[in-house]
């Protein structure tokens, strides 16, 4: 008989723990708008946002700043909507102003949606600016916070985001298997409305009616209790450490490897903190440098880097510090490491420079 796993055969996830759960995170979000688990990770989520909301004659904005951006856009599409896209430069942030546009020419707006935070070029897009924008509008602002929350203040209810989409595989640090939507009264109606397919697993209308007009018990569906329960345990660390905590980790860390690259005798990618990820750093990458390459000789020395994704692949290096990797040690490790692949490729870098760059980052802090 096989030993027993407890990875293999965990205990089930109390029927009793799903809604005060949620509850967290909810508080976590600054929302008290409702809140519902989709049972895989946070891409589908979002979709299934867009094909509940969408409908022939909805007018939507889809605010494009990365593939998954433009993703959503095609969903809304897919189920009716008329969509304008604003694209924002290749791997840049969107700006308030090509936002302020699209809104003027349009005379009737009905949604709205963005990514909030870019770990594919390592960009912050200015949602406390754009959200006030959209709201005056009277139009729905659906989020992308998958890499945010927890990484980058988010009031959701203080930006008025009818639905934000988010997952704990980033800065929570729980499991990448399990995503959750916040939904506004208005969000609702706009639901109800679309009269999208059902049964389906991409209906947020089924989620509200199998579980939050049932009580909140246990999820429809089959749920993974290995999921959940990491889930909470990740809720817990956040809670133990402290929301403002966990962000301001983040912060420095985005902070120290952009001054390490610059000491290094580089320009980041991102260079103005207000416009930067919490979560990654982006590099330059040299030109004729193939990513894989660099990114192969950096790993002996602890550094975890990653190529751009989509249309930045071959332009930059992302250094990533998200979740426990937020931390001096880790932002270090990549600065060095990324300074000597570039080195061991013929780049001349100035490796002392950029370590003391990190660690002055992390000793004003501390003082």
């Amino acid at each position: 008989m096989p030993a027993y796993n407890p990875l293999l055969d965990p205990p089930a996830f109390p029927a009793g723990r799903y809604a005060p759960l949620a509850d967290r995170l909810r508080r976590l979000l600054g929302t008290t708008n409702d809140l519902v688990f989709v049972q895989a990770e946070a891409i589908l989520a979002l979709e299934a946002a867009a094909t509940s909301l969408a409908r022939p004659g909805m007018i939507a904005i889809n605010l494009v700043s990365s593939p998954y951006g433009a993703f959503f856009g095609q969903w809304l599409a897919r189920r009716g909507a008329t969509v304008h896209e604003v694209r924002a430069d290749t791997g840049r942030p969107l700006t308030v102003e090509a936002v302020r546009q699209a809104l003027d020419v349009l005379p009737e707006v009905d949604l709205v949606a963005m990514v909030h935070a870019e770990t594919s070029s390592g960009i912050l897009n200015p949602l406390e600016t754009i959200a006030p924008l959209v709201k005056v509008r009277g139009a729905l602002l659906v989020v992308d916070a998958v890499a945010s929350f927890a990484g980058h203040a988010l009031d959701v209810d203080g930006l008025g985001i009818d639905i934000c989409v988010t997952g704990p595989q980033k800065s929570v640090g729980g499991p990448a298997g399990l995503s959750l939507a916040t939904v506004s009264a208005a969000a609702w109606q706009a639901v109800a409305a679309a009269d999208a397919p059902s049964p389906s697993n991409l209906s947020l209308g089924d989620l509200k009616a199998n579980w939050l007009d049932k009580g909140r018990g246990t999820v429809p569906g089959m749920p993974s209790a290995l999921e959940f329960w990491a889930l909470e345990a990740a809720v817990d660390g956040l809670e133990a450490e402290g929301l403002a905590n966990r962000i301001a980790r983040h912060e420095l860390a985005g902070r120290a490897s952009r001054a390490g690259i610059s000491a290094l005798g580089l320009t980041p990618w991102v260079s103005d903190d207000r416009q930067a990820s919490n979560l990654a750093t982006a590099a330059p990458l040299p030109v004729g440098v193939d990513p894989d390459r660099l990114i192969a000789a950096a790993a002996p020395f602890g550094a975890v880097l990653t190529p751009g994704f989509g249309e930045v692949r071959d332009r930059l290096i992302r250094l990533d510090h998200t979740g426990a990797r937020a931390n001096f040690a880790d932002v270090l490790a990549n600065v060095v490491g990324y300074g000597l692949a570039l080195r061991g490729l013929g780049h001349i870098v100035e490796i002392g420079q950029a370590a003391e760059a990190v660690a002055n980052a992390y000793t004003e802090r501390a003082g």
